[in-house]
């Protein structure tokens, strides 16, 4: 009986770039499955120095939406190929805000997008932003 061997698929692929923040835990900053970029969230902080930029809701939703950017472009993306994002927001009552330079982000047409007020994000955020993006 000949067996065939069978190699283990070449995916996923870990996406790292020094342009976002590193993993604050056991995560990928994203992981590519053929045509499909699953990024975690990003939240606002510099990609360097960990430290949270901006101290209220717009100047946080920018960085974390530029570190979001910088993930998708590692991975040779884009964000115009963006499906879905997933936003957690501290302060739903901000939302005007949030959207104010969501959409300068994602013009239309934006991606579907799910936004849900949460109590408490990591290293005291306003904001964490997730996405999947389809690189086809």
């Amino acid at each position: 009986m000949d067996k065939k061997e069978t190699s283990a698929p070449s995916w996923p692929q870990v996406i790292a770039t020094p342009q976002a923040p590193p993993a604050i835990g056991p995560y990928s900053q994203a992981l590519r499955v053929g045509p499909w970029l699953y990024c975690s969230g990003q939240l606002p902080l510099h990609p360097q120095e960990g430290a949270l930029v901006g101290a209220d809701l717009a100047s946080q939703t920018e960085q974390a939406l530029r570190n979001l950017q910088s993930v998708v472009e590692a991975a040779g993306g884009h964000l115009a190929q963006v499906v879905k994002t997933t936003c957690f927001l501290k302060d739903l009552s901000q939302f005007a805000a949030f959207n104010r330079v969501y959409a300068q982000f994602f013009p239309a047409p934006a991606p579907a997008r799910s936004a849900v007020e949460v109590q408490e994000l990591p290293k005291g955020a306003l904001v964490e932003i997730e996405a999947i993006a389809y690189l086809g």
